[in-house]
């Protein structure tokens, strides 16, 4: 499969398998120095061309339009919990403080970024103090999420109806919808880094992939701005760069090289590592430190020390057991939802906000991603090895931290993410093209079913309730 040139007497030895195994060195050809990178029987890879792509006042529109949409449904009953629901209660008081002419001291929730904070703090001045201010925001960052979703699956799909059904598998999920809806900073992180995600594939087989990878950063480093774990899918561009490059750096090929790759030896031949610097180093930086300003000024101690307090009270161990913590090795399976309100409206109803997840999206989700995960190692399409690298990157980062309490709505952007790999498996050559859109059906049922106990303005009966509740666990 692979081409390495080892240096060895002036002439490179290439070492390449076929489906059957590694060939034996006998069988190794060996190109004299000099000789062009790509073996003379087989055809240089075909360009990227932004003709594959849809074009972009069409996909503009079409963006705008599910912005629209999305923004809409996330509002209907957005207020109907006057009082707050789970962590509200830490992140509204702090963007309140915010507000205050003067900081009071000692200044509340200084574990996390302010960003969010200060987000749901300007809507809370535009709008009032009250459960339209705290949560307009998530509304507005849960739908370009989605928009998001949609851009990933144009620059993987280079078609539009694929796109737009990822956009619906991941609105019909519904960890995104009761993210969406609540004073959390969680689907700020997401929106930002989802949007980041999407300029990065959009440059990923570009020649000059500077501009989106610019943009990239810089989103990056607003979403590390809201909550550190934004950092995780820059790591993974990070990562897939430097990996990319290592191969160039050894000229290693693939020997029967296909347009698909996800690796070739001249990608992005003019992205040297100034621009590396810039574009995942300098620039999140700088947008990161920006958003501590209004809280800090220009003061270096005070920003090295809230970098400080952060970093300690996200990296502790000593944290209390929570009723519905659990580990990442479960969140795919659905195994432990978190419940953030349970309020009984009378004697056999209630107004219920469980994070859990479509069961009918996320469970589907797990055999195509194994698919996708098959793909990009048999086949090495650059399609499944983004979508891989970003899902895993998303989750599999969780079980590299040190800290012992966890939660199954940190799942959310790997859970996203997962929206895209079965519309990759549905859009394969030989599969009717009504497979794809009766899965993006049977997705809404799924949503509608869930939705008594994700939106407190629906309400449900205990006979409902219990129905629902497929697993104790899940109570």
């Amino acid at each position: 499969m692979w081409r390495n040139y080892h240096k060895r007497c002036r002439t490179h030895v290439m070492l390449s398998d076929s489906r059957d195994g590694m060939r034996s060195m006998s069988r190794a050809i060996i190109f004299p120095r000099g000789d062009a990178d790509l073996p003379r029987n087989i055809a240089p890879q075909r360009s990227f061309k932004l003709s594959e792509v849809p074009q972009v006042s069409r996909s503009a529109v079409i963006a705008v339009v599910i912005f629209l949409i999305a923004h809409l449904a996330l509002l209907i009953g957005l207020t109907a919990s006057e009082k707050f629901v789970f962590d509200e209660v830490h992140y509204v008081p702090a963007a309140r403080q915010m507000l205050a002419p003067a900081m009071s001291q000692p200044m509340l929730n200084p574990m996390h970024p302010p960003l969010a904070k200060e987000l749901i703090a300007t809507s809370i001045a535009v709008f009032g103090d009250s459960a339209l201010g705290w949560r307009y925001p998530s509304a507005l960052f849960g739908a370009l999420a989605i928009v998001a979703i949609y851009l990933c699956g144009l620059a993987l799909f280079s078609t539009q109806a694929p796109a737009i059904a990822a956009a619906f598998v991941a609105a019909f999920n519904q960890m995104l919808y009761v993210q969406a809806r609540i004073a959390m900073l969680d689907i700020f992180a997401l929106g930002f880094g989802l949007l980041a995600i999407a300029a990065f594939m959009h440059g990923f087989r570009r020649e000059r992939p500077h501009a989106l990878f610019a943009l990239a950063g810089s989103l990056f480093g607003l979403a590390a701005a809201c909550k550190w774990s934004g950092l995780f899918p820059a790591g993974v561009c990070i990562v897939v760069i430097a990996a990319i490059r290592l191969l160039q750096g050894w000229r290693t090929l693939f020997a029967d090289a296909r347009p698909g790759d996800w690796y070739r030896p001249d990608l992005w031949p003019d992205f040297r590592w100034y621009h590396f610097a810039l574009c995942f180093v300098a620039l999140p930086v700088v947008t990161y430190l920006a958003t501590f300003i209004p809280l800090h000024g220009l003061s270096l101690p005070d920003l090295i020390e809230a970098q400080r307090r952060i970093f300690a009270d996200n990296t502790t161990t000593a944290i209390a057991g929570h009723t519905y913590m659990s580990s990442w090795p479960s969140w795919p399976l659905l195994a432990r939802p978190v419940w953030f309100l349970f309020d009984k409206t009378d004697d056999d109803h209630i107004a219920a906000i469980v994070f859990l997840g479509n069961p009918l999206v996320l469970w589907p989700a797990l055999p195509a991603l194994a698919l996708v995960l098959r793909d990009f190692i048999v086949g090495r399409r650059w399609d499944a090895f983004l979508i891989a690298a970003f899902y895993f990157g998303s989750w599999l980062a969780w079980a590299l931290l040190p800290r012992t309490l966890g939660f199954i709505y940190y799942y959310l952007p790997a859970a996203t993410i997962a929206s895209l790999a079965p519309v990759y498996v549905l859009r394969r050559d030989g599969l009717p093209r009504w497979l794809l859109w009766a899965y993006v059906g049977v997705a809404a049922i799924g949503f509608v079913t869930m939705l008594p106990i994700s939106a407190a303005f629906v309400g449900t009966s205990m006979q409902t309730f219990n129905r629902l509740m497929l697993f104790q666990s899940w109570i």
